[in-house]
């Protein structure tokens, strides 16, 4: 696979366990090892409790039907991802009368107890739209609007031929630099 920005490409083979770092500026390549993928742990990276279900973060699923991006006939999906809900705040203790409080000589009176401090504001879900070519079965248009902000990524559709191997080799005059 490769992805291109205006400065950078990364280009990833796992058949050789390489990933190719471009630096179009500079002129410059880097070769990284990519371990072999590995099935054996679980996604998250934490242990669920033995015999306990692993509690999954609730996500809707909406199909948006099919659409056309520049030609290609692509399918739709909106992915929302709503954040585990804050747990309850613990209650505060019964607050006295003031006419229960007893005056202590030589302190000064408490006029009203301390307010108990705000709640943050409950979690904003994550809304992931992806639009996927029906031919290439690769994602063309993906938008994520989540409370960091919003992103769009555009993969330009291409052709099914296959491409010319040129393009996942390091370019003629690029410096090998170490990582």
């Amino acid at each position: 696979m490769r992805i291109d920005t205006p400065t950078t490409s990364i280009i990833s083979n796992p058949a050789a366990q390489k990933t190719v770092l471009l630096n179009h500026l500079k002129k410059e390549a880097i070769v990284l090892p990519t371990p072999p993928s590995s099935t054996a742990a679980s996604p998250s990276g934490v242990p669920s409790a033995a015999g306990a279900p692993p509690s999954a973060p609730p996500l809707q699923v909406q199909e948006l039907g099919k659409s056309t991006i520049d030609g290609h006939e692509v399918e739709g999906k909106r992915y929302t991802f709503s954040p585990p809900q804050a747990p309850a705040p613990p209650q505060a203790p019964a607050t006295p009368q003031k006419s229960q409080i007893p005056k202590m000589p030589g302190l000064p009176s408490l006029a009203a107890p301390p307010k108990p401090p705000q709640l943050p504001k409950p979690p904003q879900p994550t809304i992931t739209e992806v639009w996927t070519s029906v031919k290439l079965k690769t994602p063309v248009l993906t938008k994520v609007s989540s409370p960091a902000g919003e992103q769009t990524t555009y993969c330009k559709p291409t052709s099914v031929a296959e491409p010319h191997p040129s393009v996942f080799e390091i370019p003629p005059g690029y410096k090998l630099k170490t990582p």
